[in-house]
């Protein structure tokens, strides 16, 4: 049985740009389908949108973002100018959109001399390059000085290749260096405030983070090692992430970039949550980021000292969060207090349990007569004269545990019925924590 590939050092390529420029028709031509709402009305992406995507052998993640409107805040000119800056310097390669119909305006020089002093591998692009004349008028952008603009139309595929040969030639220096040994890596995410960085101090035994009561103090992701029964537990912090809407452009849009990140880096993560604002819709959109990631989950019930103050029952918080999380039923749930560092031990015991089940590997055999039994007992409804067979089931790989039907008609089979051959497989085998990938592939018996 192999184990899944792990990569955690996926360079980022932020498309940045006045609003109404063309990055999200764009963002959608690199990673296929239709991710991100296209509209001319200005500032439609108003959150990020983060995916991994390749071009030719290079994988990298990609990052949509909001229109930056220097003239529509209402925020200081210099506190703009610091948030952004800070935003610039996490991303290893920037796409610059201008949108050339509409030639260089103020907006655009104002972003252009940002990304200049970021010191950052900067593409200079002239969207909306739809006829041979716009692509002429490309060289007006030659004065934002930022060296020699692509020309491209991302709705007609003109210049997309142009474009990313460049953006690929600056991934050069990029290497995929091994994450440090250690047993498990262990990451905390949750919305800001909740207590994250005061976790990771009762966790290390030491003041390793910023505790602060101002949401977003942990901006960059910070590691830490400990040794915990004979294992060795890497912690990786990050920033808070914000509600869907309210994410500022600058530091607090790319925290949520370092938390992505985090969980990437990741084989168990912990979401993180405060006793007295419990299983809000953004920590259901915190779990989805693990999920989709196929990490290891755990849900943490932080700041559990108030529970006297506010009077909370652990059964009813229970019942409320798997009532919040129906489709994460199989996390464990643990309480802990930061600053008063109980359930510290509870906390790690679960990690590691967690981790286990990840990596877990089930014989062959065994899975084929789990599924085969399961069929018998519940056999998959037919669409009109076509009869859906299910032939066999294994287990082909771990981290996460991943698992293979072997089907006549994989389209045929209905999501309610992937999710009854989910439910038998953790009935028998558990998999606490360990979300599963599954697939059917067509194949006649």
């Amino acid at each position: 049985m192999q184990k899944s590939s792990f990569d955690s050092t996926k360079p980022i390529v932020a498309i940045v740009g006045r609003p109404n420029v063309g990055k999200s028709t764009l963002y959608n031509r690199l990673v296929g389908g239709r991710p991100s709402i296209v509209s001319e009305e200005s500032g439609t992406t108003r959150d990020r949108l983060i995916r991994d995507t390749i071009w030719g052998d290079k994988p990298f993640t990609l990052i949509d973002t909001g229109g930056i409107d220097l003239f529509a805040t209402t925020l200081l000119w210099s506190q703009v100018k610091i948030q952004i800056d800070d935003a610039l310097s996490e991303c290893d390669v920037i796409i610059l959109l201008v949108d050339i119909s509409m030639g260089v305006t103020n907006p655009d020089r104002e972003v252009a001399e940002m990304i200049r002093l970021s010191n950052k591998p900067v593409v200079l692009v002239a969207s909306k390059s739809d006829n041979s004349e716009r692509v002429l008028f490309a060289s007006e952008l030659y004065e934002l000085g930022l060296g020699t603009p692509i020309p491209i139309s991302a709705y007609h595929n003109f210049g997309i290749d142009d474009l990313m040969e460049k953006v690929i030639s600056l991934f050069s220096d990029y290497t995929n260096y091994p994450e440090s040994e250690a047993d498990l890596n262990l990451a905390i995410v949750g919305r800001t405030n909740v207590g994250k960085s005061m976790l990771l101090n009762a966790l290390s035994g030491q003041n390793r983070s910023i505790v602060s009561e101002i949401p977003g103090t942990t901006r960059d992701s910070i590691d830490t090692s400990i040794r915990y029964k004979d294992r060795d537990i890497k912690i990786i912090d990050t920033a808070g992430i914000r509600r869907r809407g309210k994410i500022e452009v600058g530091i607090e849009k790319y925290s949520v970039l370092r938390s992505v990140r985090a969980i990437g880096r990741s084989q168990v993560a912990c979401l993180v949550m405060d006793t007295s604002e419990l299983a809000t819709g953004q920590d259901t959109h915190i779990a989805n980021y693990i999920l989709e990631s196929y990490k290891g989950i755990m849900i943490v019930i932080n700041k559990w000292d108030l529970s006297k103050t506010i009077r909370a029952n652990k059964n009813e918080i229970i019942n409320q969060v798997r009532n919040k999380f129906k489709f994460a039923t199989y996390a464990p749930i643990c309480f802990t207090s930061g600053l008063k560092s109980t359930g510290i031990e509870e906390l790690l015991d679960t990690a590691l349990r967690v981790q286990t089940e990840w990596s877990k590997g089930i014989p062959r055999p065994d899975i084929r007569r789990t599924i085969l039994n399961a069929v018998a007992d519940h056999p998959p409804t037919n669409s009109g004269k076509r009869e859906l067979k299910i032939y066999s089931a294994m287990q082909d790989s771990t981290m996460p545990p991943s698992f293979t039907f072997f089907v006549n008609h994989s389209d045929m089979v209905h999501f309610s019925y992937k999710r009854y051959l989910e439910n038998c497989i953790r009935s028998e085998y558990t998999f606490e924590g360990a979300p599963l990938k599954i697939r059917f592939r067509g194949w006649k018996g």
